[in-house]
């Protein structure tokens, strides 16, 4: 069972990888399909190492999927990845019941296992 801070310290992960502009704006590009590392070096105008830095990033965080054709890499939107962000930011932000969400964390063990009452 994945403790509820677990949770949320894996989530962060996607948050962490979307905190830079030209990674938010990369995947942005990739929201219109599949890219070659090549045409995102050209809107950039950086250099390799640094497009290779954003890109694992966001590839190890699980957003971005790559697949090596010759000496490139293509990168795309992971689609399963990027809706489980969609549920979970969904979920974190919408209207609950009062303290029902407070009070679960309260009992779990992760939050000193005591009771808000």
């Amino acid at each position: 069972m994945i403790a509820i801070s677990d949770i949320y310290t894996d989530r962060a992960q996607w948050f962490k990888a979307l905190s830079d502009p030209n990674r938010l704006m990369i995947v942005d590009m990739l929201s219109h399909g599949e890219l070659c590392a090549c045409v995102i070096l050209i809107k950039f105008k950086i250099t390799q190492p640094t497009l290779s830095h954003h890109m694992r990033i966001l590839c190890e965080c699980g957003l971005v999927s790559a697949r090596k054709k010759g000496k490139w890499t293509y990168y795309s939107l992971n689609g399963e990845t990027v809706q489980e962000f969609r549920d979970f930011l969904d979920d974190i932000t919408k209207e609950k019941q009062k303290y029902a969400c407070v009070s679960a964390m309260c009992s779990d063990d992760n939050y000193g296992g005591g009771s808000c009452e």
